[in-house]
């Protein structure tokens, strides 16, 4: 089943963990996802990759969307990060779409996937580094406002924190990613 280009598409995505049969698919996602003409390989194509392979990886937060016939449409993926040096928060992305299912609420889906599988399993935070008009919709805002500073060389306009239920104001502090994220 093809999306309708008139609108969002409103047939069955399932959203579910990936198996290894999806890693070459989530590879693509990403490729076209932040493809850039004469740009080469997009470094959020790669990046999962070397997630996989990092002790911050947990598997339960690699989720993808597939369309009705299997084919792999969307990722995201949420790793360990640290605050002051403790093991309490999840650093966010990539989170890519196939560019045909883009605008059609496939990342939203995801990300409302993700959110609520690291809630379910007693995450207290949830971090990333994104645009600061469109995540405030999955609740997220600056993370300096939960006392969360940004890695460098990142600035906080962009490093937005979304607590969950497991969340407690003792978590303060600068904020560490998975090893990968470090080579960017």
């Amino acid at each position: 089943m093809e999306p309708d280009a008139g609108g969002p598409y409103r047939g069955a995505v399932l959203i579910r963990r990936e198996t290894p049969a999806d890693v070459d698919a989530i590879r693509a996602v990403h490729a076209a996802a932040f493809a850039a003409p004469d740009d080469g390989v997009p470094i959020e194509a790669t990046l999962v990759d070397a997630l996989r392979a990092d002790e911050g990886w947990l598997p339960a937060y690699s989720l993808v969307a597939t369309d009705p016939d299997g084919q792999v449409v969307g990722h995201v993926v949420a790793t360990r990060g640290q605050v002051a040096g403790q093991p309490v928060a999840l650093g966010l992305g990539p989170l890519g779409v196939l560019p045909d299912w883009q605008r059609r609420g496939v990342g939203s889906a995801l990300m409302h996937a993700v959110l609520g599988a690291a809630d379910a399993r007693d995450e207290p935070l949830v971090v990333l580094l994104g645009h600061p008009d469109y995540y405030p919709r999955f609740g997220f805002r600056p993370a300096v406002e939960l006392g969360v500073t940004p890695p460098q060389p990142w600035g906080p306009q962009y490093f937005q924190a979304r607590p969950l239920s497991a969340w407690r104001e003792s978590i303060r502090g600068g904020f560490r990613y998975a090893g990968p994220f470090d080579e960017l």
